[in-house]
Parts: C-alpha cells; sequence; structure tokens
C-alpha cells in the first residue's frame, strides 16, 4: 500500500508542478492537431517546435508529414510517453525534457503551442529574440498579444514572424 501513495504522490506532483512553469496537461484533439499541421504547411525535411509537447500525439502526426520535429515537454512522465508514441520516428523526433522557455531553441520553420494565456507573452518574446529567419506559429485557443493573425480556423491561430 505505501508504494502505491508513493507512486501516487510522484503522479500527482509531475502533473501538479509543471503548471508553476507551464500549462496543465490538456490532449489536443486529432481535428485540432490537422487544422494546426494544415495551417503551418510545412514542406517534408522542415522542422517543427512544440512547447509543451504532452503526450506526443502532435509530434507524432507532425512526423508522419516527413516533418522534422522537437517537442518541449516539463512533465517526465509525458516525456517518457511521447518518447513511446514516437517510437517509430525516432530518426525524425526528439523530446526534450525541460522548459523551453529556457533552453536554446534550434532553427525551425514552424512552432506549435497549445499553452495558457499567461504564456504568450513570453512566447512573442522568445521568438524575437532567438529566431534567424522567417518562422509560422501555430497557437490552439490562446493568441499572442499585440499580434494579429495571418489565419484563424477552428480556433487555432497562425502568426508570422519576419
Amino acid at each position: 500500500m505505501e508504494w502505491f501513495i508513493a507512486a501516487a504522490a510522484i503522479v500527482l506532483f509531475c502533473f501538479g508542478a509543471v503548471v508553476a512553469f507551464g500549462a496543465p496537461y490538456l490532449p489536443t484533439l486529432r481535428p485540432q492537431i490537422d487544422t494546426a499541421l494544415d495551417l503551418l504547411a510545412l514542406k517534408p525535411g522542415q522542422t517543427m517546435l512544440e512547447i509543451g509537447s504532452g503526450d506526443g500525439r502532435v509530434l507524432k502526426a507532425a512526423a508522419e508529414r516527413g516533418w522534422q520535429v522537437i517537442g518541449y515537454e516539463l512533465n517526465p512522465i509525458l516525456v517518457l510517453i511521447s518518447l513511446w508514441v514516437t517510437r517509430k520516428y525516432r530518426r525524425q523526433v526528439r523530446v526534450v525534457w525541460g522548459n523551453a522557455f529556457t533552453k536554446k531553441w534550434p532553427a525551425t520553420d514552424g512552432i506549435f503551442i497549445f499553452g495558457l494565456a499567461r504564456l504568450m507573452p513570453k512566447l512573442n518574446t522568445k521568438i524575437v529574440q532567438s529566431q534567424q529567419k522567417p518562422v509560422k506559429v501555430v497557437s490552439f485557443t490562446f493568441r499572442i498579444p499585440d499580434r494579429k493573425p495571418v489565419a484563424e480556423k477552428g480556433g487555432v491561430f497562425l502568426y508570422r514572424y519576419q
């Protein structure tokens, strides 16, 4: 019984503590994944970052399109799940355990985020400071303040940074 309580405490900590630094885990549904990736419209071989990669379903869907994908995730349990979900795409998918806002980003062609409103100004600052080339950003549900989306479909917003 003690091992069960310890395991439950670890799970609660992993899913609860990340909220202090990021967003809680809420899976992105397949229709929104497809919409977001369609809006990004990357070509095979191009790179997409996912901020808060959760269970790896977005990473897998992007890899199925032939994209190179890097997912950042704070929750170690979800990192393990992502690695399992994307195991067939190991050459295309890299999952990074850590805070995307404190890590150095590689050059990328697209970014996907399903975060919280409080994270969007940080995202904007990070993109402006780190991107060397134009990048497309899709955000599910939450808008980037002071930026006008170039497209919107089903609650998914597309932005372009030049």
